[in-house]
């Protein structure tokens, strides 16, 4: 159980949805410690210092897609936390957070699929994915590590009406 004392990192995430309904959706590469089982996931981070919600949403998923061909659809209705696993704390959190709490923003893809590159990120970003697909909105929440499923749950549900 993670400190109750520490705070949540603002972040965002993305549920990017194609034209036919489908959920953009991101493999964790394992081979740098993520969960071989459920290594898939939206785009999602943290959000700078003087930068809005919406614009940090937008930044990360250029960041981590290359994708610019987006349209708003929908602002969830407020905001979703989780807490970190405990060797996630000590391994990649440095002990300052106990886990994010995050906005979330769904974007119509309106580009060609050849715009998607994950592998050479932009602006010299570090690879966030080793794979992608389209998948069905209800099938997210056994994809992603067990700690984030509640919180992708509540997006599936609030995004429901623009997805298959």
């Amino acid at each position: 159980m993670p400190d109750p004392s520490l705070p949540y990192r603002p972040c965002v995430g993305v549920m990017l949805i194609n034209p036919a309904g489908l959920v953009w959706i991101g493999k964790r590469d394992p081979s740098g410690g993520a969960d071989k089982t459920h290594a898939w996931q939206m785009p999602q981070g943290g959000i700078d210092t003087g930068e809005t919600p919406l614009a940090a949403a937008r930044r990360e998923l250029y960041e981590e897609t290359s994708i610019r061909s987006v349209s708003l659809i929908a602002e969830a209705p407020g905001w979703y936390a989780y807490d970190y696993s405990p060797e996630i704390i000590q391994a990649s959190r440095r002990g300052r957070y106990r886990g994010q709490t995050q906005k979330w923003f769904a974007f119509r893809f309106e580009g060609a699929e050849d715009e998607i590159n994950i592998l050479t990120p932009p602006d010299d970003h570090k690879a966030e994915f080793c794979s992608w697909r389209w998948s069905r909105a209800a099938e997210l929440p056994e994809l992603v590590i067990p700690f984030k499923r509640k919180v992708y749950e509540q997006i599936v549900r609030s995004f429901a009406p623009f997805t298959i």
